[in-house]
């Protein structure tokens, strides 16, 4: 290298001992960074609520002459609006939903999830239910065997309908209800002189099988039968907030029993102090020479004083915990300020990117303001940054019902079947995806109906020129042809009367469609 003794005065001080440290602390604070970006953390704040309630089963009339506008903006969107107040009157119970017309079908079953509840409410339309007309015992008997068969208590039904019940077995059944523990109380809705129902398709009033204008009224007489088999009470739906209340105070009338759920879990997130480390190991380094002595004075670089400045800044916002945004953004949520809710999700976004609780979160206040595929890409977001199988089938489930609702059923059942495979034991996601298999079903038949409709018009707009008869030697008499002709209609007649005892027989319709 040179003159051994010019050498040995250049690397005299050299300390090979303090670069080996150097090089410790380098990679040392590269493996804090690393761990770092894997966000260690650990469950905090998570804890069993307890609290007394009961269980709720919401019946809700969506047949035809539930459309009649007696009842401003029409009997069906007044009564969605009194189940929303009364769900909001009992948060301490538990709710589910069957919606019914000639036949009943659950929406959904009992839950704590009230904001579900409300979301499925939203969807309930005449739509829903492919056979038309109105029975209630059917929605009775689908209220009940919703609820606990072992329990004889805590059980009660409210219905809402216009009466028009086209099955005079509701009250029978009632009184067997009310053997079982069952409390059934009743809701009016409609007004005695009653509308027409406007076919929202075409605009017409609707006419029965006679041709004569259909007018529903409301039958109060079926609906006060059915409560008071039951110990129930019957109220007329004149005021949303009045009606809510009333039956708020006469379900608080029954005994109670403890209800245990756990609460949400929030998490302690540690990689603040880990990068902290890691910065105050960098520091050391850029600090310590490589001599002999133990710090080499070195005047920091007028670029780097701004740089450390920012860092130390940046480490003192990352250490605020994301999970106060997300609190304030729920409180205001359960306000139903859900524009606000979701600017402080933004927030904890914002200072966590990677937060899957604030991304679901955030959904679902982008959905209650009306953002749908806002929502959708937050689930997305909460789907990719779960770390959780329950997390990310959660906001799978959550992205179906959104599809549910915008009629996109091809995605929302493979939403719901990417839900059930990450948890398997998720009933709500298994009832969602078999009712969205059967509007897909009922789609496509609509479709292949329509297509055959038009295939005969095309047919009729374009007649075929009919080829010249062939002539054939006739081997029948004039006398055994006219025999043969009475044989064949006598064998048409037949088959119509049996037809027609078929269809007396069967019960699975209603008489009437509305």
């Amino acid at each position: 290298m040179g003159d051994p003794l010019l050498v040995q005065q250049l690397i005299g001080n050299y300390s090979p001992q303090k670069f080996r440290s150097k090089f410790l602390l380098v990679s040392a604070a590269f493996i804090l960074l690393v761990i770092a970006l894997a966000n260690p953390r650990k469950p905090d704040g998570s804890s069993n609520v307890k609290h007394k309630g009961i269980d709720v089963m919401i019946a809700l009339d969506v047949s035809r002459s539930m459309l009649a506008q007696d009842i401003k903006p029409n009997r069906l969107e007044r009564a969605k609006q009194f189940v929303s107040k009364l769900i909001d009157k009992i948060p301490e119970d538990r709710v589910g939903i069957v919606v019914f017309a000639g036949r009943s079908y659950l929406q959904m079953p009992l839950t704590s999830d009230l904001a579900a509840a409300k979301l499925y409410l939203s969807t309930a339309a005449p739509d829903v239910v492919p056979t038309q007309g109105t029975v209630i015992s059917d929605a009775l008997q689908m209220s009940f065997a919703a609820f606990n068969a072992k329990e004889k208590k805590y059980k009660a039904i409210v219905l809402i309908s216009d009466g028009e019940d086209h099955d005079e077995s509701a009250v029978k059944l009632s009184r067997s209800l009310a053997e079982e523990g069952v409390m059934v109380n009743t809701v009016g809705i409609g007004s005695a002189e009653g509308a027409t129902i406007d076919d929202p398709v075409t605009g017409e009033s609707k006419k029965d099988a006679e041709g004569k204008t259909v007018i529903t009224r409301l039958n109060e007489t079926s609906l006060k039968n059915i409560a008071a088999a039951t110990g129930g009470i019957y109220l007329s739906l004149t005021n949303s907030d009045e009606a809510a209340g009333s039956i708020q105070q006469q379900l608080g009338t029954m005994e109670k029993r403890g209800i245990t759920e756990m609460s949400h879990a929030s998490y302690r997130y540690y990689f603040p102090w880990i990068l902290g480390v890691a910065l105050l190991l960098l520091l050391i380094e850029f600090f310590m020479g490589e001599n002999k002595k133990i710090f080499k004075a070195k005047r920091l670089p007028v670029t780097v004083i701004p740089l450390l400045f920012c860092l130390l800044s940046s480490l003192q916002l990352f250490s605020q915990n994301s999970n106060e945004e997300i609190k304030q953004g729920n409180e205001l949520y359960k306000e139903r300020k859900y524009g606000e809710a979701a600017s402080h999700y933004q927030k904890a976004i914002n200072k966590k990117t990677g937060d899957a609780a604030a991304h679901y979160n955030l959904g679902n206040a982008l959905y209650k303001n009306n953002d749908t595929d806002s929502a959708l890409k937050a689930y997305d977001k909460a789907i990719a940054f779960s770390k959780t199988n329950q997390d990310k089938a959660a906001a799978w489930y959550n992205k179906g019902v959104l599809l549910q609702n915008d009629k996109k059923l091809r995605e929302c059942i493979d939403a719901y079947k990417q839900a059930l495979k990450l948890d398997p034991a998720d009933e709500d996601a298994r009832l969602n995806l078999q009712k969205a298999l059967q509007q897909q079903q009922q789609e496509q038949k609509k479709q292949q109906d329509l297509e055959k409709k038009e295939q005969k018009k095309q047919q009729q707009k374009q007649p075929q020129q009919p080829q010249p008869p062939k002539p054939q030697a006739s081997k029948m008499t004039k006398k055994e042809a006219e025999e043969k002709l009475k044989a064949l209609l006598q064998q048409e007649k037949n088959l119509q009367d049996k037809l027609k005892k078929t269809d007396a027989q069967t019960i699975e319709k209603p008489e009437k469609d509305w």
